[in-house]
């Protein structure tokens, strides 16, 4: 298949504004109608294999193999978060410009579902089929939770299908990814961190602002926000974030690679160190808060009566739910500020690195030989966390070079893929089919 036909093919998946949203009756429904009729415009062999619609606008696709006795799920995402910011390219324009493709969803996570269907498209052109059966999962609602992933879960279920592996969006390979490492690092998720909401409300009399009250609701709920903002949570250096480091020290500066090898024996020492190689390695040690919503008065001139923010917490593995809204109370240290769970989600099982890791590993081996793959501890929340209650081994890898400045553009202004790479992650997905175990 011409190379310039799947960038044209991504850039129609990127040009329909597929947006969710948590309020269902805020959704439009018809942008994800129109990008399911584009998948079967754009890739019709594919769609004469069986197609099952899931929870809503979910696609679930069979592709039998030879074998059915170690199903394969290979897993991305449709929907994608409003285009915020100040853009340089219309961020549903799907421009090609500097060699990259620019827009929404080009990294999360239209690009992951474009590679895999061109590979898929090109695999059946070919008149390959599979050793194992393969199984293409695409939600509808990954950015809110949503439930066409727990939908497909249970549809697998009732078919009585239980992966071999299940490979979703999440690491990549990633430059810049730790300071004083120089080569890339292939970051497979082998867990993800547990995504947790908690609202924050102070309440109290309202009013005209120009009578206002000490100690009022926003005061407190002002005061406790400061006061978690100073919340740290316990370290944690779980195997696969102690297996990184090993990974990686030999490729930094002489002195740092003993101590760095070694972290898992030093724990104390990791917890002072890794802070200071910048947010996301700290990130990689423990639980995170971060204060994302705020409500109060609905005018200017009105003491609001109830003040509210938005607290998301990613729940590190070695912590749970509880032991984080404990925490959080206790740092409040007020208990006319309620702490509200709106969302439960605890961190994933850790998938084991056995057969089915290092087909992963070596694929990348063989398509991305300059980057060093490493299993890691997934900060962000993905679909495949539902997977889990039929899969033992689940795995979060996008197959694309990113930059830290593309990491910085994914929910933000900016994102953007670039060609050559886009090119290679459908070279990588079509390798790891064609290498699956007979």
């Amino acid at each position: 298949m011409a190379t310039g036909d799947a960038v044209a093919r991504l850039q129609e998946l990127i040009r329909v504004p597929t947006v969710s949203d948590r309020d269902p009756d805020r959704v439009d429904d018809r942008p994800f109608a129109q990008l399911l009729e584009a998948l079967t415009a754009l890739y019709p062999r594919l769609h004469t294999l069986e197609t099952t619609y899931v929870g809503g606008h979910g696609l679930l696709v069979h592709w039998p193999g030879t074998s059915a006795e170690r199903p394969v799920v290979l897993m991305a995402h449709l929907d994608v978060v409003p285009a915020v910011g100040t853009w340089t390219h219309d961020p549903f324009g799907a421009d090609v410009d500097e060699d990259a493709i620019w827009g929404r969803g080009t990294l999360d996570d239209k690009g992951c579902v474009a590679a895999i269907c061109e590979a898929v498209e090109g695999l059946l052109a070919d008149g390959v089929t599979p050793a194992q059966d393969v199984w293409l999962s695409f939600g509808c609602d990954e950015e809110v939770s949503g439930g066409a992933a727990p939908a497909a879960v249970e549809e697998l279920r009732r078919r009585g299908v239980r992966p071999w592996f299940v490979l979703d969006e999440g690491g990549a390979v990633a430059a810049e990814a730790f300071p004083g490492v120089r080569p890339a690092l292939a970051v497979i998720g082998v867990t993800e961190k547990g995504t947790t909401s908690l609202r924050l409300t102070a309440t109290g009399d309202g009013g005209h602002a120009s009578v206002p009250r000490r100690g009022g609701p926003t005061a407190r709920l002002a005061r406790a926000i400061t006061r978690l903002d100073t919340l740290a949570m316990p370290a944690h250096l779980p195997e696969p974030t102690v297996e990184l480091f090993r990974r990686i020290a030999p490729h930094l500066p002489g002195a740092a690679r003993p101590v760095v090898a070694n972290l898992g024996r030093v724990s104390p020492l990791a917890a002072r160190l890794l802070p200071l190689a910048g947010d996301e390695a700290a990130a990689m040690l423990r639980t995170t808060l971060a204060v994302t919503t705020l409500e109060a008065s609905p005018a200017i001139n009105v003491i609001a009566s109830s003040a509210s923010a938005g607290v998301n917490a990613r729940v590190m593995v070695g912590d749970t739910v509880d032991q984080v809204v404990a925490a959080v109370r206790r740092a409040i240290r007020d208990d006319t500020v309620t702490v509200e769970v709106l969302e439960a989600n605890e961190p994933s099982p850790i998938s084991p690195r056995d057969d089915a890791f290092e087909l992963i590993e070596t694929t990348v081996g063989e398509i991305f030989p300059e980057a060093v793959p490493t299993p890691y501890v997934m900060m962000a929340a993905t679909d495949s966390r539902f997977f889990t209650a039929i899969c033992d081994r689940v795995y979060r890898f996008a197959p694309f070079r990113m930059d830290k400045a593309q990491r910085a553009s994914i929910h933000a202004a900016d994102e953007h893929l670039r060609v050559e790479d886009f090119l290679l992650g459908i070279d990588w997905y079509r390798r790891l089919i064609e290498r699956l175990p007979r």
